[in-house]
């Protein structure tokens, strides 16, 4: 049975990634992106949006070690997002408010799926 934190967590991961797959462009907009200056923007969502499907299958089709391995690679790629937007910022390729939203809600997934692998590791196996 998941806990909470994973089940809100693969629920986002879910939406997201299926959000961003099927209407990249509007993916890119809600979260501030310029998709009518980007015709790559498309592609680069879809690669993302995938990247969460896998990732909340994943953790919802495993138990044990291997779902821990899941809530790592999740958080890792998390972080990145999270160091990518601030480097976005810091280069001038993302505004303020992308580099808050995108990094803010990197960090909060990242946070959220720390708490789902400490919740999993508690459970008596």
């Amino acid at each position: 049975m998941p806990t909470e934190p994973a089940k809100i967590l693969g629920s986002i991961r879910l939406a997201v990634g299926l959000g961003a797959w099927l209407t990249p462009n509007l993916a890119g907009r809600l979260f501030g992106l310029q998709s009518a200056e980007n015709p790559q923007l498309p592609y680069m969502a879809r690669l993302f949006g995938i990247r969460d499907v896998a990732l909340a299958v994943g953790t919802a089709q495993t138990t044990g070690p291997s779902r821990r391995v899941w809530w790592q690679i999740g958080i890792a790629c998390d972080l990145a997002d999270a160091v990518a937007a601030y480097l976005g910022g810091r280069n001038g390729t993302l505004s303020k408010a992308t580099v808050v939203l995108a990094g803010g809600t990197a960090v909060a997934a990242a946070a959220l799926g720390a708490a789902a692998m400490q919740a999993d590791d508690a459970r008596p196996a």
